[in-house]
């Protein structure tokens, strides 16, 4: 679906909704009444060629029967219109729906546009109880997965409400507005669906608090950056085999990370510091990397990483890219040379969760409203402990456990996740800051 003007989602539940789907908006009880059950109404759906001024064309039209705009939206997909207005019935002057109608299929047939009109009584039918946001992540986007994810809605009791395009590189992003469900349960259903049909998903409450500020702190190696920075340190040090070596029987469950981060940092014991400087021109940022941590800083939210890598690469990241907040372990110098041990307190798993505590204090912000991103065993904790946590191209056993997965190679797709499409970051790219 290619919208140019794509209907934004509602940023909290009192948001109407679309003409076609429902959605009864919620009053203050100082403001004008909803519409009674039993008040005429027309739905007015025009379709054609897009071109200026058919918006405008129609309520011109309209407003010659002194009639109430109830609710209205409107899409573009690929150059084609679809434009519905839900309005109260004419009773001025002594017209009539019929009136209206002839009068409107008579300005449609003059732009060589269709009209359908549509008569019923009253507003939207109220949306069910329970609201979630559901984007789901292609590459490509099938309609054989498309058709799975909204069985899989339909089966939890939910109802599709409205549907948009986010993004269309470098995957293809898409939202769905559901009601009717609990968003626990909707995230259960289709975390197993994505796996089976092999696309990411993500479900979260809907609400302001989506769009409130908000804390992102990532792990790096192999997710902020392509590389694993001990492995970047013992090139130098000519110890890569040794060091793989480690890692291998951590990952067999031999040595916990502690005792494997202790391991692998005595084999670079005697390494000149002053690699510290090839190191951080080696590292490589994972691509999209820039734009997700350029695009939050834009819109207000703090950002930082976690990481059982090293203060000697994450102090350089935290000044190169404008983060908030940056924690990691420590290489001891002595005589400019490493000694082979860390200093302070080891970030193993458990620390990370508790380093995002801290910063989320730092910052003011609810753990509620915190995401953690992050790919290895090393950050279930952080991934659990946040409002949102996200596996990235990650291992099965951290897929499994997080609530979201993305499982394509550009980092600025967790942006979609937030219901940030790719016009607002191309726009906010082509202003000057």
């Amino acid at each position: 679906m290619s919208a140019s003007q794509p209907p934004q989602p509602p940023s909290s539940p009192e948001l109407p909704d679309s003409p076609r789907t429902g959605g009864e908006p919620a009053r203050d009880s100082d403001d004008s009444p909803s519409l009674v059950d039993n008040t005429p109404t027309l739905l007015v759906k025009i379709f054609g060629k897009d071109r200026p001024g058919i918006t405008a064309g129609l309520f011109d039209t309209l407003a010659a029967y002194s009639v109430d705009v109830v609710d209205i939206e409107q899409v573009v997909t690929r150059g084609r219109i679809v434009l519905c207005a839900l309005v109260t019935s004419p009773t001025a002057g002594g017209t009539t729906a019929g009136d209206l109608r002839a009068t409107v299929h008579s300005w449609a047939d003059s732009l060589k546009l269709q009209a359908e009109i549509i008569s019923g009584t009253g507003d939207n039918r109220p949306r069910g109880d329970g609201r979630s946001h559901v984007t789901v992540l292609g590459h490509p986007l099938t309609a054989e997965s498309t058709a799975a994810i909204a069985a899989t809605i339909t089966s939890t009791g939910g109802n599709i409400d409205r549907i948009f395009r986010l993004a269309k590189y470098p995957v293809t992003a898409v939202e769905f507005a559901v009601s009717g469900t609990g968003t626990e349960e909707l995230r259960t259903a289709l975390a197993t669906e994505a796996a089976e049909i092999g696309v990411d998903v993500a479900v979260v409450s809907a609400g302001l608090s989506r769009r409130a500020q908000r804390l992102v702190v990532m792990d790096v190696d192999s997710t902020l950056i392509q590389d694993e920075v001990i492995e970047l340190f013992a090139a130098h040090a000519g110890c890569e085999d040794e060091v793989a070596e480690v890692t291998e029987r951590a990952m067999r469950g031999e040595l916990d990370f502690e005792q494997s981060l202790h391991a692998r940092v005595a084999l670079l014991a005697g390494l000149d510091a002053s690699v510290v400087d090839k190191v951080r021109a080696e590292v490589r940022l994972t691509p999209g990397a820039r734009t997700l941590i350029r695009t939050l800083k834009r819109l207000g939210y703090q950002v930082g990483v976690v990481s059982g890598g090293f203060t000697q690469v994450t102090d350089d990241l935290k000044e190169r890219l404008g983060l908030d907040f940056a924690s990691a372990n420590t290489l001891e110098v002595v005589d400019g040379r490493f000694t082979g041990r860390v200093v302070g307190d080891v970030v193993d798993r458990a620390g990370k969760a508790r380093l995002l505590r801290s910063f989320a204090e730092q910052a003011g912000v609810p753990l509620a409203q915190t995401v953690a991103i992050g790919d290895g065993a090393n950050d279930l904790d952080m991934l659990n402990t946040a409002g949102l946590g996200v596996a990235f191209n990650a291992k099965p056993v951290v897929r499994e456990a997080a609530h979201t997965a993305v499982n394509v190679p550009f980092l600025d797709t967790v942006l979609y996740l937030l219901g940030i499409t790719r016009e607002e970051v191309e726009a906010a790219d082509g202003l000057i800051d």
